[in-house]
């Protein structure tokens, strides 16, 4: 199966700016973005929430990109070129995501929160989702519910 945009020819720069665009347009109060290593961060302010999606970016010295599909090595600027697309392919993906969230909480599929909830920043600076998902690992193990969300200001 192919990747959506899996050979698109938009910079990531005019995709990051799309998704600004996009967010804007719905009601945005706050937009970021920024990276660190090898993870991109977006983030964004809306129905009193703070939003942050981590997009991991592809590791520039997997084979992937430094090799040919018959295994040769690739000279470095058709490995960076092969590289690039890849980034370009993950920011198409992500503000087609956003797009595609934001339509439903207006057009009254989803609640806002429902959407986005995996990527609600908690007061700690961390996300529900990475919060959650070792509860719901421990539930399945162990047949017992996760506790309720620690209260702001709680250790």
């Amino acid at each position: 199966m192919s990747r959506y945009a899996e050979k698109t020819s938009v910079p990531s720069e005019r995709s990051r700016a799309e998704i600004e665009q996009t967010v804007s347009r719905y009601g945005a109060s706050g937009f970021m973005y920024g990276w660190d290593g090898g993870t991109a961060v977006m983030a964004f302010q809306m129905s009193g929430r703070r939003i942050r999606f981590d997009l991991k970016m592809p590791d520039r010295n997997s084979d992937d990109f430094t090799t040919t599909d018959t295994g040769r090595e690739r000279a470095p600027a058709q490995a960076a070129k092969a590289w690039e697309q890849a980034c370009r392919q993950r920011w198409r993906a992500l503000a087609l995501v956003i797009k595609a969230k934001l339509e439903a909480v207006e057009s009254g599929i989803a609640e806002f929160e429902e959407e986005f909830l995996a990527h609600i920043v908690l007061p700690n600076g961390g996300t529900v989702g990475r919060w959650m998902l070792p509860q719901v690992q421990k539930s399945y193990d162990t047949g017992t519910m996760p506790p309720l969300l620690p209260a702001p200001g709680d250790a």
